[in-house]
């Protein structure tokens, strides 16, 4: 195949993740192999709504060894260029000045609704067609591929992230401490689950165990809290609990004005950009604790950024290569409009009309399914108050004890937590 007046535009948005590199370099490579020209438009979509655009014509020779750095050589943005029809208009012309007959956008669901609305905006407004493919990037693992499909990056984040919190229980065993570890996760706890049950953590929170739209704080601690009383009342005195950062985005606001330590603005709304979940969860947890009488003080530590531009493991580096791949194939055979994806070993394009929110119009979230044998499995590992730790009389007594409460007392306090 040869096609002379091909121009493919290469644009990453969001948060970085491992591979992102290599599917740079794969697209890059099939598209020159093919006769295309290739762009890498730097910044994501933010200089493309500037006069101050910076592109970067790629070649295979600059491409060729980049599979296995992390980060991005484009960089990458959050800039949305949706906002407005006047900054759409301005990228789409930007795009238009540069030639650019087809896009691959590589990033997570703001991504893939903005080269939608880019390539829908050329086409109804400027009657002209550029062809998009969406490769799914994040972490977070929440984009809506087929289920035991992962976004690319999250292997990656997994098994660093796993081997971080490893390493921070054995300093819990060696030094007889609790650590709570809180990871990346805006909409779900897969980062967080996954980390949890490679590094056997003694517990993992995430905002899909909870009922409803909404989470009561006291509820998580009360977990949190009690997990520490059955380890100590099984002669255990150290631990980890792992949780994930979108429970916050479920605790009502008027539960975290409550507590002191979070910053508010001038009329008294809660700054969420300022919060630092894992500090709240630890001074809870850890006034919780004191107010029990338990001697144990509970130290914090965020696992995220330290994940994201991480090199690629061997799993990310062959995914991503075929991701690339992929995405140029489908734009070669005249498609559009989708999300590029593997199944069952085959390249498989998901219209994106498919997983669209109809209410929101972007993609849809893809959470933990908690009926599902993965969930299940790790959640038998964890360390919880289960119901059959209240029908023990001597573990129930056990754990009173360690709480400075009577049977009773600690049944009315926890006994919801097991589902009594």
């Amino acid at each position: 195949m040869n096609f002379k007046d091909n121009t493919l535009a290469l644009i990453c948005g969001g948060g970085p993740a491992p591979g992102i590199n290599n599917v740079i370099a794969s697209v890059t490579i099939e598209a020159r192999n093919n006769g295309w020209d290739v762009l890498g438009i730097c910044d994501g979509f933010s200089r493309l709504a500037t006069a101050n655009k910076r592109v970067i014509p790629l070649t295979i020779d600059m491409v060729s060894r980049i599979h296995t750095e992390g980060g991005s050589i484009l960089r990458t943005s959050r800039f949305n260029p949706t906002k407005s029809e006047q900054t759409l208009k301005t990228v789409v012309e930007n795009l238009v000045d540069l030639g650019v007959t087809h896009i691959v956008t590589i990033g997570g669901d703001d991504t893939a609704y903005a080269a939608y609305k880019l390539s829908e905006f050329a086409r109804e407004r400027l009657g002209l067609n550029i062809h998009f493919v969406h490769v799914p990037k994040t972490i977070d693992n929440d984009l809506p591929l087929p289920e035991g499909l992962p976004t690319f990056g999250f292997e990656t984040a997994r098994a660093l992230g796993a081997e971080l919190v490893m390493n921070l229980m054995e300093d819990a065993k060696t030094m007889g401490r609790w650590f709570l570890v809180v990871t990346m996760g805006r909409s779900s706890g897969h980062l967080a689950l996954g980390i949890g049950k490679s590094a056997s953590a003694t517990l993992t929170v995430i905002p899909e165990e909870f009922e409803g739209d909404t989470i009561c704080l006291k509820h998580v601690i009360d977990i949190m809290s009690g997990a520490i009383i059955k380890r100590l009342a099984l002669e255990k005195d150290h631990g980890v609990i792992v949780a994930a950062e979108g429970l916050i985005s479920k605790i009502p606001s008027q539960e975290l004005a409550a507590i002191d330590s979070i910053e508010k603005d001038d009329y008294g709304h809660v700054r969420y950009a300022e919060i630092n979940f894992s500090d709240v969860l630890k001074k809870q947890l850890n006034g919780e604790l004191k107010k029990m009488g338990i001697p144990i003080s509970v130290q914090n530590k965020e696992i995220g950024y330290e994940v994201r531009c991480a090199p690629p493991n061997p799993f990310d580096v062959e995914y991503t290569r075929n991701l690339g791949y992929g995405a140029f194939e489908f734009l070669a055979g005249g498609g559009t409009n989708a999300v590029i994806t593997i199944q069952n070993n085959q390249l498989t394009p998901i219209p994106f009309d498919e997983i669209v929110d109809p209410t929101t119009g972007k993609m849809r979230i893809r959470l933990v399914d908690t009926n599902s044998l993965q969930y299940r499995i790790a959640k038998e590992y964890m360390i919880r108050l289960e119901r059959g730790d209240f029908e023990s009389e001597f573990l129930l007594n056990k754990m009173s004890r360690i709480a400075n409460m009577t049977p009773q007392q600690f049944v009315e306090k926890y006994g919801y937590v097991a589902g009594l």
